[in-house]
């Protein structure tokens, strides 16, 4: 990964530690209680929306990266 990529992807995810809007504190959420990346979590509200339930069902579903 290049530098600038790499610094891109830093900064964004100190920008959802430090966010107060919905889909943030349900990505922290999401890292906090289940084996997620932040990359994981957003990606899987990006596709199923907000609702925490929903949520949960589908990160159990999933493997953590790496």
């Amino acid at each position: 990964m290049a530098n600038s990529e790499a610094d891109t992807e830093r900064k964004a995810n100190i920008d959802w530690l430090n966010s107060d809007s919905a889909v943030d504190n349900e990505i922290r959420y999401l890292t906090e209680h289940t084996d997620l990346s932040p990359n994981q979590a957003r990606d899987l509200i990006n596709k199923h929306g907000t609702n925490r339930e929903t949520l949960l069902k589908m990160a159990k579903t999933m493997k953590a990266e790496g």
